[in-house]
């Protein structure tokens, strides 16, 4: 069950809601925490236990770092079961394939190995459980009160699946005490159907496009179609998940929580460093508190400072799937970020927005491509044809490949990426978040929301594309 589903918006929202809103206040986490794990049942009913097993070890080894003077063995076994429980369901695939290619190399028959399914979300209550424990040892943060509000915390269904990761210190005045009221419930309906509209009306359809065009062979795959289909890729990842922390967010401020941002327009940033400051605001404050600076941040050697950040794209590309061309993604983008602070972050100031803008635009696609490919083969293949490095001739038609409608929305879906780096928007967003509750702009969200929505479940209704790219991370 995904939030952008007829199932979900008709079925489970709705009883969810009216549940959660007629039990008593003191009872609502208990309601919420079932609601969360039939959620996560729904979809991945074999690896409730898993969540469920992993999250009360985890609350006890919290009290005992909390209660004893020797804090690092509790959490060394935190953290080696946390590890070691990401690194079976989501590498040894993987890992085992590539020991296997080997071995075949030499002449000799690969092992057996039965394929591991990957649950759902893993990557994300993972380093949500890791912060946790690591707060605790700290002593940033205080252990949750019971078992109940630590179970909520890592299972919330709103960020269970693809985030945002939260921080228990974020919500842990939320879990015991928080704000319910029409006008948060407003704004959560507001902020959902928005997330919604990204994800629905823009990605679904640019993913297709993207789909479509990644598809084509030699000679198909023409210049004009490779640049098109990178920049719908990019397109679609942005608002697919982006809609989907919209929806996560909206999702929580009706329940009464406030999440932090996830995404704060990250095309119009002027430097790979910016993009990363923008782009999955919670992925690179955990890597930023949690592996760089314990690895010494800035306050070691310039070439120290250059390794560390490769090593923590080089775990970023890792995280987001198990295979080589994430890591040469992360590896890729590590070496823009070291590049920004040798010499590109003073370089920059000298050089006018836009152009900054565009030259980091270019990066952030060549970078997509290897995210995107499957192979380093295919990879190499869509660079060469970006570059008119592959036959030009084609009798393939733009109208077969995109269509109109691909086409409207796509030039939309650029619209929406790069207005943000005009002043005028600013503004807009400022008259949206006024606290100004004037029935003018109550109507106007309202409009706005309800011509989203509509349009949102005519589309699910006619569509059968509809996927969530971070599903698989």
């Amino acid at each position: 069950m995904v939030f952008s589903s007829l199932l979900f918006l008709f079925a489970f929202l709705p009883v969810f809601l009216t549940v959660y809103y007629i039990t008593p206040v003191r009872w609502r986490n208990i309601t919420a925490l079932a609601g969360s794990y039939f959620f996560y049942a729904w979809g991945a009913p074999q690896f409730v236990f898993i969540l469920l097993a992993s999250s009360i070890i985890d609350y006890i080894l919290s009290r005992f770092i909390y209660r004893t003077e020797k804090k690092k063995i509790p959490l060394a076994i935190s953290l080696v079961l946390n590890i070691c429980l990401l690194g079976v369901f989501k590498y040894a695939n993987f890992f085992v394939g590539e020991f296997n290619n080997i071995l075949n190399t030499f002449g000799f028959d690969g092992a057996h190995w039965t394929y591991i399914a990957l649950p759902i979300g893993i990557s994300f209550f993972t380093f949500q459980k890791i912060s946790y424990m690591v707060d605790v040892y700290r002593g940033t943060t205080k252990p949750a009160r019971n078992v109940f509000d630590f179970l909520l915390y890592v299972a919330l269904f709103p960020q269970l699946i693809a985030g945002p990761i939260v921080r228990y210190h974020d919500i842990a005045a939320q879990l015991k005490k928080r704000k319910h009221s029409l006008e948060k419930v407003f704004e959560g309906v507001y902020r959902f159907c928005i997330g919604l509209g990204k994800k629905v009306l823009i990605a679904n359809v640019v993913g297709e496009v993207a789909d479509n065009i990644f598809a084509l062979g030699n000679p198909d795959m023409t210049i004009s179609f490779a640049w098109v289909g990178i920049v719908a890729y990019a397109l679609q990842i942005y608002f697919d998940f982006a809609g989907y922390s919209d929806m996560a967010i909206g999702l929580g401020k009706m329940m009464g929580f406030d999440f932090l941002e996830n995404f704060n327009c990250p095309y119009v940033s002027q430097s790979i460093t910016e993009f990363w400051r923008r782009w999955h605001i919670s992925l690179s404050r955990f890597m930023r508190e949690y592996l760089y600076i314990p690895l010494g941040g800035n306050r070691v050697s310039k070439n120290r400072t250059y390794v560390n950040a490769w090593i923590i794209f080089l775990i970023s590309g890792l995280w987001h799937g198990a295979a080589w061309t994430f890591v040469v993604w992360g590896v890729y983008h590590g070496l823009f970020i070291s590049l920004d602070k040798m010499f590109w972050s003073k370089l920059s100031k000298k050089i006018p927005k836009i152009i900054n803008i565009l030259v980091t635009f270019f990066f952030i696609l060549i970078g997509w491509v290897f995210f995107r490919s499957e192979t380093f083969v295919q990879a190499g293949y869509y660079l060469q044809s970006m570059f008119g490095f592959v036959s030009d001739a084609t009798d393939v038609l733009w109208v077969d490949v995109i269509g109109n409608r691909g086409w409207m929305v796509f030039i939309l879906g650029l619209l929406f990426s790069f207005i943000p780096g005009f002043a005028i928007y600013d503004r807009i967003v400022e008259k949206l978040k006024s606290r100004d509750q004037s029935l003018m702009r109550i109507l106007l969200k309202a409009s706005i929301a309800g011509i989203i929505l509509a349009l949102s479940i005519l589309s699910l209704a006619n569509a059968s594309f509809n996927p969530f790219i971070y599903f698989r991370f």
